[in-house]
């Protein structure tokens, strides 16, 4: 199986900003844990701070499924909501913090509706509970 990992807007900076919320381990080192988890199967990771950028990522991906954090453009961005939409391939919206229990602005997503589900609240482990949902 091949999954895609993309992460969106300021996860570059996991591990650093708001530990309390995102943990201590950078990015780097939550996706080599992904990795190590789905060690027989293919896994790429991809981030970006530019919403046209995973827009274009969502729309030339080869592979089973996506796994999609977009971070704060969750909320806002009708772009990635449409290169979602304009392809086959499964997406599941991720959050690795509870954004219900956050701030209000944060317990609206424009994405859910075209993914495949959504996973929030488990950490880095939303991601592999993602990926392991694709073999459901």
């Amino acid at each position: 199986m091949k999954l895609l990992f993309i992460n969106g807007v300021n996860l570059n900076m996991t591990g650093i900003r708001e530990r309390g919320v995102y943990g201590t381990q950078s990015l780097d080192q939550i996706n080599a844990e992904i990795k190590a988890h789905f060690k027989g199967d293919e896994c790429e990771f991809f981030q970006s701070n530019i919403e046209g950028e995973i827009c274009t990522k969502i729309q030339t991906a080869d592979c089973d499924g996506i796994i999609l954090n977009a971070g704060a453009f969750t909320h806002y961005s009708y772009a990635i909501r449409d290169a979602i939409s304009s392809v086959k391939i499964p997406v599941i919206e991720v959050h690795m913090s509870n954004v219900h229990a956050r701030e209000e602005f944060r317990h609206q997503s424009v994405i859910s509706a075209v993914c495949k589900g959504v996973i929030a609240g488990f950490g880095k482990n939303s991601y592999i509970l993602a990926g392991e949902s694709f073999k459901l």
